[in-house]
């Protein structure tokens, strides 16, 4: 990337983008994929024109593989599958790759997790372990994994372990074998991967889409656990088969080379990462603590604004808020978009405001939107 171009984008004074996803992409990650667009370090091609099976595009496939595995210390008994079909698809493919037709135990604690249900029981026999639901239907805390009901012959476990929609997040990954359970656990994590670290001994599978932290819609990630590799039902296609997947390292059929390629440059930027005198994913993670617990604090201190969720539930992505008054809904989108506050608005299945405050969202722009709160709340509440 070139100083001009830095300079360029830093004095353009873009917006704060607050999308759920796809989501804001770290500046310097933008700018260097600008200066590469046209010719990727001289080999006169665009990434999106080379050939998959080339030497150019093969050493990206192969950093993005090593620089991720770093950054979330991923054991070496785990395979690295970059595929397709976002989160949604791969509600389907995991059961196909490891129900056997079986039993499968979800946890819902959120919408997403329902929806995982409810795609699982086309391939299984599908049991609620957990449903989180009050009373009203809004999901606002976690059951406590000691109340869940798993079955012994469970051929996995799912849960979604950040809900986007929701807002609700697992502080720790639960240890299903303290549980009295055998069963792999199958982790959701789209929304926060990479915000955080993560406890592989807990795991058997995790998944995650891209558009949220990592890049551009299109790739998924799926990081899975060997032994769990070459039980496909019959009926599962051969590019969604993980053994067949992994088998190819990836290249069985043609993969998003172009959002693997910003990807693979945003574990760069991840690694390279510094704040509060810590370097990469421990440094982004400190980051992320400091932008929710400045913003959960904000809500907590207003007679404007409220947030729902159990402190001990509440998400450091996904952050939903609702005004007190809601005729001022329309107001505060208005008043949030003049002051380059993008994307407030809630899903529409809940309503209300959501700040989604991936990795790419620098502590600044909390800041902007916390001034903007409370300069609200003096006008109007």
């Amino acid at each position: 990337m070139t100083a001009s171009m830095t300079a360029s984008l830093s004095a353009s004074h873009r917006p704060f983008n607050f999308s759920a996803g796809p989501s804001a992409v770290p500046e310097e990650v933008l700018t260097q994929v600008a200066a590469e667009m046209l010719d990727w370090q001289g080999s006169g091609m665009s990434v999106m024109e080379m050939s998959h099976r080339g030497k150019e595009f093969g050493s990206i496939h192969e950093a993005a593989l090593r620089n991720l595995r770093e950054l979330l210390q991923i054991p070496p008994n785990f395979r690295i599958l970059f595929m397709q079909g976002g989160g949604l698809g791969e509600n389907a493919i995991v059961p196909m790759n490891l129900s056997r037709g079986g039993a499968v135990d979800v946890v819902v604690t959120g919408a997403w997790s329902r929806k995982s249900a409810g795609e699982a029981r086309r391939y299984a026999d599908v049991k609620i372990a957990a449903d989180g639901a009050n009373a009203a239907g809004r999901h606002e805390s976690i059951p406590p994994a000691a109340s869940w009901q798993i079955r012994p012959d469970a051929s996995y476990v799912h849960l979604c372990s950040n809900e986007t929609i929701d807002g609700l997040e697992f502080q720790h990954l639960p240890d299903l074998k303290a549980l009295g359970s055998d069963a792999p656990l199958v982790v959701d994590c789209s929304s926060h991967i990479l915000s955080r670290t993560v406890d592989w001994s807990k795991v058997g599978l995790a998944f995650a889409g891209a558009q949220k932290n990592v890049g551009p819609a299109g790739l998924t990630l799926v990081v899975v656990r060997e032994d769990l590799l070459g039980h496909a039902l019959p009926i599962c296609p051969s590019a969604f088969n993980y053994q067949t997947v992994a088998d190819n390292n990836s290249m069985f059929n043609t993969p998003p080379t172009f959002a693997i390629y910003v990807a693979g440059l945003v574990f760069e930027w991840i690694q390279r990462f510094q704040y509060a005198g810590k370097t990469g994913l421990a440094a982004l993670e400190q980051r992320n603590i400091d932008k929710a617990t400045l913003l959960y604090q904000t809500l907590d201190a207003s007679s404007l604004f409220e947030n729902r969720v159990a402190p001990e539930a509440r998400s450091r992505m996904n952050i939903p808020f609702f005004l007190r008054d809601e005729r001022l809904n329309d107001d505060f989108l208005a008043g949030a978009r003049a002051r380059g506050l993008l994307q407030l608005k809630g899903h529409k299945s809940v309503g209300g405001m959501r700040a989604s405050i991936y990795n790419a969202m620098p502590l600044e722009g909390v800041q902007a939107l916390v001034s903007y709160l409370k300069d609200f709340e003096t006008q109007h509440g």
